[in-house]
């Protein structure tokens, strides 16, 4: 009931309107000592009296009680990056109830719902153990199934199914993975260039050029991610391994990755260091490995998502129509302890860990970490 901010809003509704506590209590028909324990929260007025008193003050009964079904796109972008800050710095158990108590509120906001969700499967990892681990994930997957079955805008629909099939594959559960995306097949459509064209149409030319860019943008992200997945299973056949890989530099060179989007490149390199392990070739994979190093040790930070002088509408873009701005769904602290990580607890470079490259290269990344 501590929630409850009814006796705040009668308070201030009542001031608004210059009535004083006598008056108020003699329409709703009870003591002016009974309006004052409402408004100091003492007691709460019986449930049938609601109604009355919304209507008094031409309010709805939500906006009397203090109920907000719904957040702002930019509360939830600043509630995300609290709550991540909060993984990064409080118990794991005490931000996760933090989050159940937010669901709870927000129950209907299902952009909300979105983000929470997928703030739990970006920090699944910190869990204690491996079943509480699962168990964040199958709460994460419910919330994306409820967001994905009862809102009623389609992106987001599409969004949480995809994340709901990343849980699914998380859990160890391809089978369901591809019963529920066997309807989902991709397409070569894209809208940007629809969109482009109404704009230019209409004389909007800036506008045009932000889309096009933002189009552009998305889509080399999402093809680095297609070589990647499809290098991860190439390892077999070493040619098409390595030309995944000089095709996957040739688009970082092209699109200058190392400033308009570092962090993908890391995955790219230590993707790449993995697959010349597998091939043994620990030569070419310390190469990588080294890249590795360099960037993510390098001035990529503060972490923020942004264009650069090619994509110079992307700015724009990032922080009025992605949902959390600029920021990354981790916290800075999380992502240069998971780059060491990544690198040091890696059971496929246990073959280098007495070798002097890769010990300096795991030393730099620690002080990385310690670098604010």
């Amino acid at each position: 009931m501590k929630e409850l901010h009814l006796g705040r809003i009668l308070m201030e509704n009542r001031h608004k309107r210059g009535i004083t506590q006598d008056k108020l209590a003699e329409y709703m028909g009870v003591s002016k000592a009974a309006v004052s324990k409402w408004e100091t929260g003492a007691t709460y007025p019986d449930i049938l009296m609601l109604p009355k008193l919304a209507a008094y003050f031409d309010i709805t009964i939500d906006h009397l009680m203090g109920y907000e079904p719904q957040m702002t796109k930019e509360e939830i972008r600043r509630l995300y990056h609290q709550l991540s800050k909060e993984f990064s710095a409080l118990p794991f158990g005490q931000v996760l109830e933090h989050c159940r108590e937010i669901v709870k509120k927000y129950y209907s906001c299902y952009l909300l719902l979105f983000h929470i969700g997928s703030l739990l499967v970006n920090h699944h990892m910190l869990a204690k153990s491996q079943e509480e681990s699962r168990q964040v994930l199958e709460k994460a997957r419910e919330l994306f199934i409820r967001t994905k079955n009862e809102t009623d805008d389609p992106i987001l629909g599409k969004e949480a199914l995809q994340m709901e099939a990343y849980c699914l594959l998380a859990l160890k559960r391809p089978a369901e993975v591809l019963d529920l995306l066997d309807a989902a097949q991709p397409t070569l459509n894209s809208i940007e260039p629809l969109l482009a064209s109404a704009y230019q149409a209409t004389g909007n030319s800036q506008e045009a050029k932000r889309i096009l860019q933002a189009g552009i943008y998305k889509n080399i992200i999402n093809l680095i991610n297609l070589l990647l997945s499809y290098m991860g299973l190439s390892s077999d056949i070493p040619e098409v391994f390595e030309e995944t890989c000089k095709r996957i530099q040739m688009m970082a060179e092209a699109f200058r990755l190392k400033t308009l989007h570092p962090w993908i490149l890391l995955s790219c390199y230590l993707a790449m260091a993995q697959g010349f392990v597998a091939l043994g070739r620990s030569e070419k994979a310390l190469q990588f490995l080294e890249e590795y190093t360099k960037l993510a040790t390098g001035n990529i930070y503060p972490m923020r998502l942004h264009g650069d002088s090619y994509f110079n509408l992307l700015d724009e873009w990032i922080k009025s129509d992605l949902d959390l701005g600029d920021h990354f769904p981790r916290n800075e602290t999380l992502v240069r302890h998971s780059m060491t990580q990544a690198l040091v607890d890696n059971p496929a470079f246990s073959v280098f860990t007495e070798d002097p490259r890769f010990l300096s290269m795991s030393e730099r990344l620690k002080n990385n970490e310690e670098e604010k």
